[in-house]
């Protein structure tokens, strides 16, 4: 047999393996998304770019600090007592929305990602770490504020930590929640909804800190078609 016929052999099947791995290492070299993603909600809007306050006035509730943008985040710097800033864009909803954002409480001890929001033709607001750092809950059913009125509890809040809060707004019901934990669903058929005077400068939407400073970023807004939860007991 010539030498030449073996070479030529082991030539061909070298191809043919290289043939054949090919498609597994170019499968192995894929870059696949993380499965832990959000999902995009229909119709849902940023209300904040990250980078400038664009479409948010100071609230000039008087000795207040001056609100600015660092790192992704509205920085209200503590106030005597409070800051906080209002939203001048587009028309929020006043039914069937939800609000999702992120707050931290950088230094101080009191409320750092308290939202004033519209619920049909009147306000309310959604209290975080109150009177003392602790309380969260609705300000004012039937003029009852947040410490006082079946919406209050009680929370461990760290500085420089960061929280999800979620807010629905439905014909008779509000709902809220920190992190995963549903803190607020009140059946509201009957009651008044009122702000507490102290956050009258943020209506018809924005935050407010107390005595503290906060940081607040990733502020969305979706609209919704009803309660996310049932119908609570009381």
């Amino acid at each position: 047999m010539s030498p030449r016929i073996p070479l030529l052999l082991i030539a061909i099947f070298l191809t043919g393996c290289n043939h054949n791995q090919s498609p597994q290492t170019a499968k192995s070299t894929l870059t696949t998304k993380p499965t832990t993603q959000p999902v995009a909600k229909g119709n849902e809007r940023s209300l904040f770019d990250g980078k400038t306050l664009t479409h948010w006035q100071t609230a000039e509730f008087g000795a207040h600090g001056e609100p600015s943008v660092k790192d992704g985040s509205i920085i209200l710097p503590v106030g005597d007592p409070m800051t906080g800033v209002t939203w001048t864009g587009e028309p929020i909803p006043k039914m069937n929305y939800e609000v999702t954002y992120e707050c931290q409480r950088l230094d101080g001890s009191d409320f750092f990602g308290t939202l004033t929001f519209p619920v049909n033709n009147s306000f309310a607001s959604l209290v975080i770490g109150g009177w003392g750092g602790g309380v969260c809950g609705i300000s004012s059913l039937d003029g009852d504020d947040a410490a006082r009125n079946s919406t209050t509890t009680y929370k461990n809040f760290q500085n420089r930590e960061w929280y999800n809060i979620r807010l629905r707004v439905t014909p008779d019901r509000l709902e809220a929640w920190l992190d995963k934990e549903q803190i607020v669903n009140i059946d509201t058929s009957g009651k008044i909804l009122s702000t507490r005077s102290e956050v009258d400068l943020n209506k018809p939407f924005g935050f407010a800190s107390y005595q503290s400073t906060a940081a607040i970023r990733n502020i969305k807004i979706h609209p919704v078609d009803g309660p996310a939860s049932p119908k609570p007991d009381f």
